[in-house]
């Protein structure tokens, strides 16, 4: 398990003035470039990558506490060998398809008690990836929305955790519908979940196995025609796990109707979990079956969802 990061103490006036000063003539950087390169989507996104690296520096964060950071063993095989780490989560970043084929994080009780910072929205692409990963322009009037692999909710205990959910490569083309409805909702329960078991061990992505739904952007983005979540609970006294594949549509069904087991992913996907995680024994009982009624979901949020949620525009 990583370490934790020790807190920054805090910054005096003098500390904030200073700040103030940069952010202005960020600001007034931004204005610079946007105007320079007006027109040049590839230069606007290396300005913007490059601004974002200063807004958003490594350990340059004052909002408290840096998270649990992720065991290792968590991380399921990958298909392309390009595995990029962040401070909490990591992914396998599929070149072809231009986003992760996984995400993997930890996501605790403790994380969710800590105070939310604001949400970010800072999409940029990012700089972990070699061969360069898919541009906010890629989503531009394309009718997809960039969903999150990593919810931003759930990275929201520290300013650069929430932020580096947002680089384009924990994004993939989701249907509005889908993303703000029955993803959503599993993604609230997931954290329900998360803050009654108290440790959850989660890797979702999107199926790239299948045809894509479309293509998007310059750089060719593929619309997955599903999406999957793995989700492992190995505290005691009750180890259990589930799955959920569902398609990228709009969905009036229940979570219940697309539980599944790890198996069933691992068959769709070609991808391998928690096999360094879980002993042969625990792997193969926990990943052939699974109870609904061990993950009880929010009807509330059900409801919510069918009555308003899918019908966002």
């Amino acid at each position: 398990m990583a370490k934790l990061r020790s807190n920054h103490s805090k910054s005096d006036n003098s500390g904030n003035i200073i700040r103030v000063g940069i952010f202005s003539a960020i600001l007034g950087l931004l204005f610079f470039l946007f105007n320079t390169f007006r027109g040049d989507e590839t230069q606007v996104t290396d300005a913007m990558e490059q601004v974002g690296d200063i807004l958003d520096p490594d350990g340059n964060d004052n909002s408290g506490w840096q998270g649990q950071g992720y065991d290792e063993a968590i991380l399921p095989t990958s298909t392309t060998g390009a595995i990029v780490r962040h401070s909490n989560y990591a992914l396998s970043y599929s070149e072809k398809h231009e986003q992760a084929e996984w995400v993997a994080y930890e996501l605790t009780k403790k994380s969710l008690q800590e105070k939310n910072v604001d949400r970010a929205n800072n999409f940029r692409p990012d700089p972990k990836v070699k061969t360069k990963s898919a541009s906010p322009y890629d989503y531009k009037r394309s009718g997809y929305d960039r969903g999150h692999m990593v919810p931003a909710a759930d990275m929201a205990f520290s300013n650069h955790s929430m932020s580096e959910t947002f680089y384009m490569s924990n994004m993939s083309p989701q249907v509005r519908g889908f993303n703000q409805g029955i993803w959503r909702e599993l993604e609230e329960n997931v954290r329900n979940w998360a803050y009654r078991f108290n440790h959850l061990y989660i890797v979702t992505g999107p199926v790239l196995t299948q045809r894509a739904k479309a293509r998007i952007g310059n750089n060719d983005v593929s619309v997955p025609q599903a999406y999957y979540k793995v989700i492992l609970d190995i505290s005691e006294p009750e180890i259990k796990a589930i799955a959920y594949l569902m398609p990228n549509e709009v969905s009036k069904k229940t979570l219940d109707d697309y539980a599944v087991t790890i198996d069933e992913v691992e068959e769709v996907t070609g991808i391998d979990f928690f096999h360094s995680l879980l002993d042969e024994e625990n792997e193969a009982a926990l990943e052939s079956t699974f109870d609904v009624n061990k993950w009880r979901w929010d009807k509330k949020k059900f409801n919510l969802r069918v009555d308003k949620w899918n019908k966002v525009r």
